[in-house]
């Protein structure tokens, strides 16, 4: 055997890529879940009136309204980063309250968020969404209300299900079944995808086959979770880049409505 020189390292072993994927993965999911109880916890304590995010900040340049879509069990303050986000933009951000903490099926809040665009006379509006928010963002652009909406962004949002969903009993959660009848239907719709974009994370731990939409635009975030990434900053400025791309200024449309 040829002896090492003097001062020398032995060589590196191989690195183990795998091994350390999977703890990093581990380390995301804890901290997706300490993210989401701090925030659920918050949302319950203190009641908050999201009636200041419908006036942009100061200076802004105002832009297209939005309405805020959160995921199953959240209520709207799940989603205040993105709301002061957006606000800070110059969006008009609106809250469904009706949702209430969104346990309801795709179909039945999707006809609450159309309610609400009635009752607002919103046009030309944009939807942000979160997870089980963006099925029912797209159940509303398909639906009699949907020439009301310019665009959606959608952040982790199991357009193909996940299937984890089985192993629940709870039919709020079994709704996103890749098995569903109306999740499989709401799939089968491509006419809208072209006027959604896709936001999701590198590893979203609810969702392990990823959020990509046929036909729409697909951005990968470098954060991991499934809620820690509505707190991202590299999310926060995506979605404002999405949504001036199809910034117009409010009002009706011409030739809609009367």
């Amino acid at each position: 055997m040829r002896p090492r020189a003097r001062g020398a390292h032995p060589p590196e072993q191989p690195s183990r890529p795998g091994v350390r994927r999977r703890v990093a993965c581990a380390a995301a999911w804890a901290a997706d879940y300490a993210y989401v109880a701090r925030w659920q916890i918050q949302g319950f304590l203190f009641r908050l009136d999201p009636a200041p995010y419908l006036r942009p900040a100061g200076g802004s340049k105002l832009r297209q309204p939005v309405v805020l879509i959160p995921g199953v069990y959240e209520n709207w303050q799940f989603l205040r980063p993105l709301a002061a986000a957006l606000a800070e933009h110059g969006h008009p951000v609106h809250t469904v309250k009706t949702l209430g903490y969104n346990r309801g099926r795709v179909d039945e809040m999707a006809r609450r968020v159309e309610d609400y665009l009635k009752q607002e006379d919103l046009w030309q509006a944009a939807i942000v969404a979160h997870s089980k928010g963006g099925l029912i963002g797209k159940s509303v652009m398909l639906g009699p209300e949907g020439h009301r909406i310019t665009r959606m962004v959608a952040v982790n949002t199991p357009f193909s299900g996940s299937p984890y969903a089985r192993l629940f009993l709870i039919p709020a959660i079994r709704a996103f079944s890749p098995r569903d009848r109306n999740l499989r239907l709401l799939q089968a719709s491509l006419e809208v995808n072209a006027r959604i974009s896709s936001v999701y994370a590198s590893f979203d731990p609810h969702i392990p086959g990823g959020s990509a939409l046929d036909g729409a635009r697909n951005i990968i975030l470098d954060a991991m979770g499934h809620f820690r990434p509505v707190a991202d900053p590299e999310l926060h400025g995506i979605v404002a880049q999405e949504l001036d791309g199809a910034d117009s200024p409010p009002g009706r449309p011409a030739g809609i409505g009367s």
